[in-house]
């Protein structure tokens, strides 16, 4: 049974360490300096972060053959499918799908962005699942990785709605990071993922590398248990139904 799975302090240092030079070699290669769009544009930078989340699941006793990167595909409902960032999947098993999402930069400007983006595509798993069963009778798990760059404009207030109706009183005067933090929070609390890991991370002028795990419900520590409780669930609904069938 897959137990006591961490994620040490020095491997985390060392994958934010990696996503800032993979950005910094992504704005090197592209050929307007990342000036469009930045580095993220070439898509390599969270890499870092996807073999370290991908090695959880083979430390809990999943083969690697279950691991599946490259933007694989799974069905949608409201869409015919979607790609995420990483799959596991096990003896026709959804075991998870994790999207990996990072913000450096422009916070103002993509912040709904980056929520519509994950809202959507959970919810068009859920649906599939529910209107036609895409994924047998185990229920999708699906999970949120986010890696957020701490700076001036992270802890500025969001700019003020302009709704015709009353927003949520919670927001107010809320940073953007804490908004993102409270992203986060509610799709956890309304079970729209089902595990999330967040991280804010600093590069000093001095090229020094830090980072925070300012969100206990979304920390490497609650990611790794609850990858360690979905490997055993899988594994327990295997042993059952071969049981079942001796």
């Amino acid at each position: 049974m897959a137990q006591d799975l961490e994620i040490r302090p020095e491997q985390i240092q060392s994958t934010v360490e990696a996503f800032w030079s993979k950005r910094q070699e992504q704005t090197v290669r592209l050929a307007d300096g990342g000036a469009a769009g930045g580095a993220a544009r070439a898509n390599t930078h969270l890499r870092p972060f996807e073999q370290l989340v991908a090695r959880l699941f083979i430390d809990a006793g999943l083969p690697s053959s279950s691991i599946k990167l490259g933007k694989p595909t799974l069905p949608g409902y409201f869409r015919v499918a979607k790609q995420w960032d990483l799959v596991v999947a096990y003896q026709g098993h959804l075991v998870a799908a994790i999207e990996f999402k990072s913000q450096v930069g422009s916070v103002g400007r993509n912040y709904n962005n980056r929520f519509e983006e994950a809202l959507g595509s959970a919810a068009d798993v859920w649906a599939a699942q529910q209107e036609f069963a895409a994924f047998g009778d185990m229920p999708p798990w699906l999970a949120y990785v986010f890696v957020l760059q701490e700076s001036e404009e992270t802890e500025h207030s969001l700019r003020p709605a302009q709704a015709l109706f009353p927003t949520d009183p919670t927001f107010d005067g809320l940073s953007y990071n804490l908004c993102y933090q409270t992203m986060i929070k509610r799709f956890l609390n309304h079970q729209i993922y089902n595990a999330g890991w967040f991280l804010t991370t600093k590069r000093s002028p001095d090229t020094s590398i830090t980072y925070l795990e300012p969100l206990p419900t979304a920390s490497s520590a609650t990611f790794a248990a609850a990858v360690a409780g979905r490997v055993n669930l899988i594994r327990a609904a295997i042993q059952a139904a071969g049981d079942r069938t001796t």
